[in-house]
């Protein structure tokens, strides 16, 4: 044998056929008749950063036998685009650790302009500087960037990591590179609330739009989630004695809903579980790096997508299965914060269903 040819060469992304109408396969409709047209898809459950409100510090992280190969991640996101699905989402974990994954954004952007509107991700900016440009070269417009603080003790304190300077690093880069960023924060209750009007006022600055976010009981962590919850009304209250805030029509697709900051010509996005649920317009599925897919990121249904892929009839099995998915998605999620010590909404964490 030839020891210089791979044993297991990556095999070429299926080449892209558009079908006609008549021979597409039915678009994604669940039983409440909104239409599915947006997947996020996890690469990984690993992350290098244990922010305190996701994760405990002592994280136990999927073997990675169990994880799906880049090829059927590709396979399984091309099944959804054949569905209808026109925006996808890359997440994680942190989707940038997970090795060779430009390859994977490499073959799905090959098919943005054809039936791929969208292709993005969610990253927390560690790796994002090593990699925003090769991500806007695959195709990739816009990334999201979880930050929850400039002040670098404090991100230490709530990440348990100190790596503030590389994820602006990271934010730096992606915008030399002409990614669009979003910064994301997790409102949280007397850690960040204080921060939040400089976290805007210097997104805002530095030309990026920023979403804040209802903390959610995912999984179980070290801290008290009803000390963490902030709800966002109260925030938009406190923001209006200082600003003149608009509200607007604009969306990327997602559940945030958008002001308009008069003082710094910035927009803000408000993704609020608890005060206001979003779930009556909900377009979107979340599977896992192992395969599973939840219908809701609230509850436990699940339909198990890597055994559709690996079986005899993958094709046929996985169009049964995203059938399956659309039966028991549930009109909405059932996410309490009200009582001091109740247990998590589900007992899988955020980085292993996918922020």
């Amino acid at each position: 044998m030839n020891d210089n040819v791979p044993r297991n060469p990556p095999r070429k992304p299926d080449l892209i056929v558009l079908r006609d109408a008549a021979d597409s396969p039915p678009p994604l409709i669940d039983s409440f008749q909104r239409r599915i047209t947006y997947l996020r898809l996890s690469v990984t459950d690993r992350c290098d950063l244990r922010c305190s409100y996701c994760m405990p510090e002592r994280m136990t992280f999927l073997p990675k036998k169990d994880v799906l190969s880049l090829e059927e991640l590709y396979d399984l996101a091309t099944g959804f685009i054949a569905r209808g699905v026109t925006k996808i989402r890359i997440t994680g974990g942190e989707p940038l650790v997970r090795r060779d994954i430009i390859d994977l954004f490499t073959a799905l952007g090959r098919r943005l302009g054809h039936d791929l509107a969208e292709l993005t991700l969610t990253t927390n900016g560690t790796q994002l500087a090593e990699h925003a440009e090769a991500l806007a070269k695959a195709g990739v417009r816009r990334v999201n960037v979880s930050l929850d603080t400039l002040d670098r003790a404090k991100f230490a304190e709530l990440t348990r990591r100190d790596a503030l300077p590389q994820v602006l690093e990271g934010i730096a880069a992606a915008k030399a590179a002409g990614l669009k960023v979003k910064l994301n924060a997790v409102a949280l209750k007397g850690i960040t609330e204080g921060e939040l009007p400089d976290l805007i006022a210097w997104g805002h600055a530095q030309g990026h739009d920023v979403t804040l976010i209802e903390v959610m009981p995912l999984g179980d962590v070290e801290e008290e989630r009803l000390d963490q919850y902030l709800p966002l009304d109260d925030v938009r209250t406190a923001l209006e004695q200082r600003w003149t805030l608009k509200d607007v029509a604009f969306s990327t697709g997602g559940p945030a809903r958008y002001v308009e900051v008069a003082e710094t010509g910035g927009r803000l996005g408000l993704i609020t579980p608890h005060t206001n649920n979003f779930c009556s317009g909900c377009n979107r599925l979340r599977v896992t790096a192992t395969g599973q897919l939840y219908p809701c990121l609230g509850g436990g249904e699940r339909v198990d997508l890597r055994a559709a892929l690996r079986s005899d009839a993958p094709e046929e099995n996985l169009a049964a299965a995203l059938n399956e998915a659309l039966r028991i998605k549930p009109e909405k999620h059932h996410f309490r914060m009200d009582a001091r010590g109740a247990d998590p909404a589900t007992a899988r964490h955020m980085s292993m269903t996918g922020g």
